[in-house]
């Protein structure tokens, strides 16, 4: 292998399921991504001896850098250990150092009062051909093998401890073993145009992008964002090409254009709030909170968000909203008029800048004749200004939600900017 590059094993049956969600792979990729090391490809293998050997026999076959997370804990199922013992060739040691700290955390952070088991004292037996790396955060140690020029990094699958491990241990490693080239990517979002339509659009852009720059279309919730990668070996020459291609694909794009940064919706609108030194409310009925739990997942958003009124029933809309009674038996929950009533009492409630205010039929039951299952309307107001919107999204209950969510705060942004 000329490149440097890595390939990502996770393992458990547990990801195999579904049970739990493969979050490790992803942010280990970004982490190699920042220091130029490529991943040639992520896998995920169940709690399997044979598809763990096989998986660790294909990958080091095609990356210099193999990457294991899973399968180190104190419980029967856990056999990345005494695998990769054999596969290495070595035999299981107590570990002293490792045994003092696991010792330490049971006795003075745990403080379980109890003696230390045999199974947890297991944790600190590592093959005695394997390079230590501490886990500061829990009881089992990271672990390093070298096997024909290829490192192999073995980590926790608790996704703090493995953080912690390649932030303190893996990536200074790498950076001194290997000298990588560099990765740049510039990102943009769009709204208002389908993926065809804009791929239609950027043919001509996309056949004269140099060899070494690539375009990449992520379609999700009615928007695409737009990816420029280029790889090179220095990097004030890849930044100069790479962003004169990008200033190249944002004219193109100038009137679909949401934002030329790697952002989420609710940065977008947190970012504008605090340029313009602007507050925010919200009013839900159909999302149970979600628009909320979006902004305040930005930090900071304490500075610019209020609060909402979870309005599911008909009640609390009348009641804590002050939607007329009248308005909601004529027209309905799912209505102009009423969620018009929401937008405008949540901001004189909350006494804020901006609101917001949704109401809709997520499903799968609920729906009328004349207002299906995915109706949504969707307001959002200034002091001066009020823009409604009906939606028609035909997903399941979840997806509905998020559709509805992503859509009024694209709203919320045209009243801001306009």
């Amino acid at each position: 292998m000329d490149t440097v590059s890595a390939s990502i094993i996770t393992i458990g049956d547990e990801l195999l399921i579904g049970q739990v969600i493969d979050t490790n792979s992803a942010w280990m990729a970004q982490e190699l991504n920042k220091i130029g090391i490529p991943v040639h490809r992520r896998i995920a293998v169940g709690d399997n001896w044979d598809a763990i050997w096989n998986a660790l026999n294909q990958e080091s076959a095609v990356s210099n850098i193999i990457l294991i997370t899973g399968g180190l804990g104190p419980t029967s199922d856990d056999i990345t250990k005494p695998l990769l013992c054999e596969y290495f060739g070595g035999k299981l040691v107590l570990h002293q150092p490792t045994l003092e700290h696991v010792t330490y955390l049971f006795e003075h952070v745990f403080k379980r009062g109890l003696p230390l088991a045999e199974r947890n004292i297991k944790q600190a037996e590592v093959p005695d051909n394997c390079t230590i790396l501490k886990n500061e955060l829990g009881t089992a140690p990271g672990m390093l093998f070298e096997k024909n020029g290829c490192l192999f990094f073995s980590l926790p699958g608790v996704p703090h401890e493995m953080q912690g491990l390649m932030k303190q241990e893996v990536i200074p490693l790498l950076q001194k073993r290997f000298t990588t080239g560099c990765i740049e990517h510039r990102t943009l979002l769009t709204a208002g145009i389908g993926e065809s339509m804009l791929a239609d659009r950027l043919v001509d852009f996309e056949a004269a992008l140099p060899k070494n720059i690539s375009l990449a279309y992520l379609p999700n919730f009615g928007m695409v964002r737009l990816r420029l990668t280029m790889f090179g070996n220095h990097h004030d020459e890849v930044n100069l090409s790479i962003n004169e291609q990008f200033a190249a694909l944002k004219l193109l794009v100038k009137d679909v254009l949401i934002t030329d940064k790697d952002e989420t919706l609710e940065a977008i609108i947190g970012h504008l709030l605090t340029e313009q030194k602007k507050t925010i409310a919200t009013a839900e009925s159909c999302t149970g909170g979600y628009i909320a739990h979006l902004i305040t997942s930005i930090a900071g958003s304490s500075a610019y968000y209020e609060g909402s009124v979870i309005s599911y029933s008909y009640e609390v809309k009348e009641k804590v909203l002050q939607v007329k009674k009248e308005i909601l038996e004529k027209y309905g929950a799912v209505s102009e008029q009423v969620v018009t009533e929401m937008v405008k009492n949540v901001l004189a409630l909350m006494q804020t800048d901006y609101a917001i205010a949704v109401s809709g039929i997520m499903g799968p039951a609920g729906g009328t004749p004349d207002k299906p299952v995915g109706t949504v309307w969707m307001a959002v107001a200034g002091k001066e200004r009020l823009i409604t919107k009906k939606m028609h999204f035909r997903f399941n209950r979840q997806r509905n939600i998020q559709l509805t969510a992503a859509n009024t705060l694209l709203l919320m942004r045209q009243l801001m900017v306009e």
